[in-house]
Formats: C-alpha cells, structure tokens, sequence
C-alpha cells in the first residue's frame, strides 16, 4: 500500500484498533460512526437472528439504528454530507446517499440483485444516473459481481466525483473487496494482495479528488477498517447440539426453544422465552459434555461478559471461537467439521483481529502515534473536525492525534 504507506508518513497512525463484538462489518461501521457499542446503538449482527427460517435479508435500514450518528448530527448543524455504500445506510439521513443494499433473488441460491436496488434507492433519485453519466459509465448487474475488483473502482470513482462536484462537508465510503477475498484465502493470497494494491489506488484516487477540488488543504482524510481477519481450517456446529437435544428442529422451527446465530468467530444464543432458565442450563451442559478437546475450541462468554463487551442485549449468552474455527449454522452433522479460508467475528482480544487507522490532512498531528483505540475512538475525533457535538459514548476524543 505505497499511497497509504505515503500518506501514513504525513500524520498520525495508531498500532491497533480494537473492534466490538462480533467483530463483523455492520455492528462495526456503526459503532464507526456512533461513537458506541451494539448495546447502546442497536446494530447487532449483518443480518437478524432468524430462528424460525433464514431469509437472506441483511440489516440495511438506518432507522434501525437507536442513536445519532455523525450523518445525523451533520444534518442538524446544516453541513452536506456523502454516504457511499455504507453499511446500514438504506434511508440514511446524508444528503448524498449511495447505500449498501441489494434486493432478495427471486430464486434461493442465486445471485442478489444489487444494480438495480441502488438505481431505485440512490438519493436524490437522480443522483444514481448522474454518476453513471459523469463517474463510472453506464452499470450493470455484474458491476456488482464480487468475483471483481471493478467494485472498489467504482465506489473510488463515485467518491472523487462526488467530492469534486459537491464538495461535502462529510464524506464515507466502504471499500469491499480486500474483505471478500481474505473470506476465500485466508489473511494472505494472490487475490488478497491483488486487493489491497486496488484498495490503496482508490485510496489516491479519493485523495487525489480533493485536490482536483481545490480542498485538499482543508480536508481530513481518516482510512480505517472495521476487523482484522483470521485464518480457518474448522467450522464448529452448535446448532447441532440443540437438534440432538430436542431444543431445536430445522423441520419444525417454529417449536423452537433455543438456537444459536453464527457470526464467523461468534455465536449468540437466543432463548424462545428468555426466562427459561432450565433450557439455557441445558444448553450449558450440552456444551460442557462435549470432549475436552472439542471445549477447547472455543469459549463460554456470560452475560456479564457480553455487556462489558457491548454485545447483544437479547443473545442469553455468547461464545468465541479460538483462532482457527468459526460457527456455522449447519442443523445436522458433526459438531467439528472441516473450514477453508479466513473470517472474522471474534473476541476483540488478540492481535490478528483488530484492525487499523491512519488519518491525515488538516487538523491531524504529523508523526503521531496511537499505541491502541478503539473503533468507538473514531466518531469523537470526526465531530471535534467538523464541530457535530455528537453525545458523549463509549469512544474518547484522540487528543494527541490533532493538530492545527
């Protein structure tokens, strides 16, 4: 990441940043931009727990969200702002919103239909065609194909026009592609590295936006990411347990009393009835009846645990994976199965799984560093910039990073 690295060398960059639990894409960029945990901001999980049927929807609409957030707060002050694909941005309040969305296929197992969801749901409703005029070409379905780096391409494309023609006072895009290829390799691949060489080109490209613009002088530029990743070689079934005990049925799913909601390196227990104390004993048991080597493949967090952590509020309990397995929702089979490739969703408690931050540009310190943060660290600094006002949260204001 030559640009990156470039720019690193004119500000301020801190050495790890710890994520929420999980440590998965949707939670994680709201606490971005909230400045709070899940507990408080109410964005859970990528997609709702669905015990009775998974449906594919994800959690898309920012009315879902019980806080304000950097968009809203610039709204109230009367500032512009740009929302390009960003998680959880379906009736988002900026005043430039690309969303991340797509519509369900029509068929189970094929593709989702993404060009079209955004052609309908991009505002103001010229908008989508405005950029597809002057920013990235006409766009088809396969522009969304995830098989491609032209993703990431465009969203940098959509964000220099953005910033050269309206000059927002906020802009915040999602970059997806180095995530969705570490998900088939691992930390480490061809495709990964192919990946971060496209991220860091539209990382310049943004950048080089602003200077088109004539605002580069006044921009502050913060890239950051939402997890770390890991690598996998198993997938562990909890679920399976519950079907075995009778507290599940895949067949009947609406005679459920427990089940578990698989985030990559987490797994959140819901309760039909969260004062059935005698199911979730069970559930315990049936845990701790597994062999000692299979115990040893993840952890038990309590609910103490998970508040502390800032973890669902409805999930009676949770559990962490050890590096090297993630859950899966699977109903049948073994518990321990074979997995490939990399994930996230953790315990933000070692080192593979945070994630970084680099920020420069006006207002940051060149040279500073920052041992550890938090994600919740990054909504403070971004209202000190731009005078929000954003309620106090979890986060804390990055005082040693700013400058003049």
């Amino acid at each position: 990441m030559v640009n990156l690295r470039q720019a690193m060398a004119e500000g301020a960059y801190a050495d790890g940043v710890n994520g929420v639990f999980p440590t998965v894409t949707y939670p994680s960029h709201t606490s971005i931009i909230t400045g709070v945990k899940p507990l408080k901001h109410g964005i859970f999980y990528n997609t709702p727990s669905e015990p009775t049927g998974v449906t594919g929807k994800w959690i898309w609409d920012y009315n879902t969200i019980k806080v304000p957030t950097i968009f809203s707060q610039a709204k109230l002050k009367g500032l512009t702002s740009a929302s390009i694909y960003w998680p959880v941005s379906f009736n988002s309040p900026a005043t430039y919103n690309f969303p991340e969305y797509w519509y369900l296929p029509a068929a189970k197992g094929a593709k989702r239909i993404t060009n079209q969801a955004l052609k309908e749901n991009t505002t103001p409703a010229s908008l989508f065609e405005e950029l597809e005029q002057n920013a990235v070409g006409k766009l088809s379905e396969d522009d969304w194909n995830d098989n491609y780096l032209t993703i990431d391409q465009n969203l940098a494309r959509i964000s220099s026009y953005m910033i050269r023609k309206y000059k927002p006072n906020l802009l915040a895009v999602h970059l997806v592609m180095v995530d969705h290829f570490e998900h088939e390799q691992g930390r480490d691949g061809d495709k990964v590295r192919a990946a971060v060489a496209n991220v860091d080109n539209a990382v310049k490209v943004i950048r080089e936006a602003a200077m088109k613009a004539g605002i580069a002088e006044n921009t502050t530029f913060i890239v950051t990411g939402d997890h770390g990743f890991v690598d996998i070689h198993g997938n562990l079934a909890p679920n399976v347990l519950l079907v075995k005990a009778g507290l599940y049925n895949p067949e009947k799913p609406n005679e459920w009393k427990a089940y578990f909601h698989p985030c990559g390196g987490g797994a959140f227990l819901q309760l039909k009835d969260k004062n059935d104390i005698k199911t979730k004993e069970k559930v315990l048991q049936l845990l701790k009846s597994l062999p000692a080597a299979q115990q040893a493949t993840f952890k038990i967090k309590t609910r103490e645990e998970m508040d502390a952590i800032g973890a669902d509020p409805t999930a009676t309990l949770g559990l962490a994976s050890e590096q090297g397995y993630a859950f899966t929702g699977a109903t049948s089979g073994e518990f321990l199965r074979a997995g490939k490739g990399g994930t996230h969703g953790f315990f933000p408690d070692f080192k593979e799984i945070q994630t970084g931050f680099v920020a420069f540009g006006k207002g940051i310190k060149k040279g500073a560093v920052v041992p550890q943060m938090g994600l919740v660290d990054i909504a403070p600094l971004i209202s000190q910039l731009l005078k929000l006002d954003m309620p106090a949260g979890d986060g804390v204001l990055l005082g040693g990073v700013l400058g003049k």
